[in-house]
């Protein structure tokens, strides 16, 4: 793996505390020295199932899947620090965009029993995602409603002893099949639409459960379409109160996605670290490419978007960890302009490639093919303006 070290000026913004700066320069530490040999080695390409799960082991290991739940059940703050989760996901993403995804989906996939579970629920699942010994996973998406969340299809029918039975199926579902338990989504039935939904925790191993599709995508990831054959589902595994599965689908996204900003950030830096040293390195017209107008004019308005991208993603982080109930406009905000101005950054570094920039194996290619998704997932691009616009009508 090639050297990711990058600029940490962005540290002294205020937006940080002593114990930020601290965690981003030894997450960058540590992961240059445990990450090249499980992303790096021929055996991740092949069996991406279970380098993700070594992956998780590893973060486990290290403490830092400590960040992605509350003290009290293993973590390493009160609540979530968002500030916390963007400095790890950025991080990471500079290193390797599958750490990134095994650290976001611990994060993610136990974010609503962090914030809506029993305490019962919370000592049985969130030490054990702490500790790695528990992949996670967040089962909203179905084949006929993704962004529209009010659309869900999938049932979940209380039964005459208490239990419930749950029918249906999700897709697009990240860590689909090597999952320990997913915290899914589905329709009660208290009114239409938004007000009908209710969130329920299935483990893995639940009868009538099963992985109907792996979905290979252009970066691989563990992703499937999953299918809920009348699982039969004790009250207890209720999360929150039902009607109220939409709210907390919003209040988990509301926290996320200034982080899927982050990662989008980490790719940035990393694609600009990758083309300075290309730019440096390579001659072209008996100069250095570095040296060319154009070159140079590239060079700087990657840098523009990688601050302006860190502006929006920190302060929506601040603006969260600061004792605001719901960041949505600005996560909105920040989840937009990060992963939409990522892909223009990787697209230039690629370019200053030349050919080498679309040959399998060079990190520009990688990222190129990493970035896309994020573009998509916890809200497309499209969405993310809608939310923006209703948020500043509703003023």
């Amino acid at each position: 793996m090639a050297k990711t070290s990058t600029d940490k000026s962005f540290l002294s913004w205020p937006f940080f505390e002593d114990h930020h700066r601290t965690l981003a320069i030894e997450l960058d530490a540590w992961a240059s020295e445990y990450l090249p040999p499980i992303v790096d080695s021929e055996h991740a390409h092949t069996d991406v199932d279970s380098t993700c799960r070594i992956l998780v082991r590893t973060l486990g290991a290290g403490g830092w899947l400590k960040y992605a739940v509350p003290k009290a059940y293993g973590g390493m703050h009160d609540g979530l620090d968002v500030r916390s989760l963007c400095i790890i996901r950025e991080t990471l993403a500079r290193h390797s965009g599958l750490a990134d995804f095994a650290f976001a989906m611990q994060g993610l996939g136990s974010g609503a029993i962090t914030l809506a579970g029993s305490e019962d629920l919370k000592a049985a699942y969130l030490p054990l995602v702490a500790s790695g010994e528990k992949i996670a996973a967040f089962a909203l998406t179905e084949p006929e409603a993704g962004s529209d969340v009010a659309q869900l299809a999938a049932k979940l029918k209380e039964r005459k002893n208490g239990s419930y039975k749950l029918t249906g199926e999700k897709t697009y579902i990240s860590n689909g099949g090597i999952a320990d338990f997913y915290c899914v989504f589905a329709r009660t039935g208290e009114a239409p639409g938004a007000r009908g939904l209710s969130a329920i925790v299935v483990d893995a191993d639940t009868p009538g459960f099963s992985i109907k599709e792996r979905i290979e995508v252009i970066a691989p990831h563990p992703l499937g379409r999953l299918a809920f054959d009348g699982c039969e589902l004790d009250a207890s595994k209720l999360l929150g109160k039902r009607g109220e599965g939409f709210k907390l689908a919003m209040a988990t996204l509301d926290i996320f996605r200034s982080t899927v900003g982050a990662a989008a950030l980490g790719f940035a830096r990393r694609a600009l670290g990758e083309a300075l040293t290309r730019t440096r390195s390579r001659n072209l017209f008996g100069a250095p490419l570095a040296d060319l107008p154009i070159t140079q004019e590239r060079l700087a308005e990657m840098a523009l978007d990688i601050d302006m991208s860190a502006l929006l993603i920190y302060r929506a982080a601040w603006t969260k960890d600061s004792g605001a109930p719901r960041v949505t406009r600005e996560a909105a905000m920040a989840k937009l302009y990060a992963t939409d101005s990522a892909q223009v950054v990787i697209d230039k570094a690629l370019q200053m490639f030349g050919g080498m920039g679309v040959t399998k194996g060079v990190k520009v290619e990688e990222l190129y093919r990493e970035i896309r998704a994020l573009r998509i997932y916890e809200g497309a691009s499209e969405v993310q303006k809608l939310v923006i616009a209703r948020q500043l009508l509703a003023d």
